[in-house]
């Protein structure tokens, strides 16, 4: 009676094992593909955010946007780091409301729900001053707090600016 009791116990506690087990190794595949998933769909929706508040001069949107410590690398050269030093840097493009933002997505990586990176050929123009440039612009994201934000972004000529 002893042998059968102990027996099944076995029996139950390695089935039980492997009940465990497969539904941690099915559940677990599932789990990381759904959470890739989300990230990207977040991302892709903060970095249209990102753009779109740009081009559409919606500054508290942009500033929410972007890492405390983000750094922007104008084409020119200049360099400004941290969230106030570029929104100071950008106010006459939110307060003067003229300058057309354009841009084509040309290349993208996500690494999961850690960092993304995208690169665009974009345009920026000012009519009424007769100024236009081309650049290349590559935005760096992390995932921080549970939500995207630009980190790092850097212009380079691929049309000097016009005057």
């Amino acid at each position: 009676m002893k042998f059968h009791a102990l027996r099944t116990a076995h029996l139950l506690f390695a089935t039980s094992t492997l009940l465990l087990l497969g539904s941690t190794t099915n559940a677990s595949p599932y789990h990381a593909d759904h959470k890739r998933g989300r990230c990207a769909a977040q991302f892709e929706r903060a970095q249209r955010i990102d753009m779109e508040s740009f081009r559409d001069y919606d500054a508290e949107t942009f500033r929410d946007g972007h890492h405390p410590d983000a750094v922007t690398i104008f084409a020119s050269g200049d360099a400004f780091y941290g969230v106030d030093a570029i929104m100071e840097a950008l106010a006459s493009h939110f307060e003067n409301r003229e300058a057309i933002w354009a841009w084509t997505e040309v290349y993208r990586v996500v690494d999961g729900c850690r960092t993304a990176f995208i690169l665009y050929d974009a345009t920026y123009t000012i009519p009424s001053i007769g100024y236009h440039q081309r650049t290349l612009t590559g935005v760096t994201y992390t995932y921080s707090g549970k939500k995207w934000l630009a980190v790092a972004d850097q212009g380079t000529y691929l049309e000097a600016p016009a005057l």
